[in-house]
């Protein structure tokens, strides 16, 4: 496995792996009704602009088998973990894990002291075994419909 920076020119394949991986991997903790709000096929093109411009903007890293993206995370420069997500049929082969570990240690590198994320009822058994505690549960709403994630920190030592 290769980890890298993100290149502009790797937003579909990011695209299309963050729709496949929520219709897959969270569907477990999620309605079909709260994954379509969360990723819906018709938002594809709004998402490839805005995510453009905010993964690019961000410290954003893919991670590639053979070529192919099969991960990618990202953090603001304040310490917001903001997007974590791996193929479907990538789970459990520890690319969370080495993304992770590579935005903890740029956030380290610019000195922050703690990073922040919104993880999903799916992420957050993850985000625990990393030493992130729940701050609070919190029910966010997207295009009407609830959905239920928690805001953790992980204080950086």
């Amino acid at each position: 496995m290769e980890v890298r920076k993100f290149v502009v020119a790797d937003i579909n394949q990011i695209v299309k792996l963050f729709y496949e991986t929520v219709h897959s991997v969270n569907k477990k903790d999620y309605s079909q009704e709260q994954l379509e709000a969360w990723a819906s096929m018709d938002d594809e093109e709004l998402r490839i602009e805005s995510w453009k411009d905010s993964l690019n903007k961000n410290i954003t890293y893919v991670a590639l088998i053979n070529g192919k993206i099969v991960g990618f995370s990202d953090m603001t420069g304040d310490g917001h973990l903001d997007r974590l997500y791996v193929h479907k049929d990538f789970q459990g082969q520890g690319i969370a894990t080495s993304l992770v570990n590579v935005l903890e240690s740029e956030a380290r590198r610019l000195g922050l002291n703690e990073l922040d994320t919104e993880a999903s009822i799916t992420a957050k058994s993850f985000f625990e075994h990393r030493g992130y505690e729940v701050v609070q549960s919190q029910c966010v709403e997207r295009k009407g419909i609830q959905l239920i994630n928690y805001k953790m920190i992980k204080v950086l030592r």
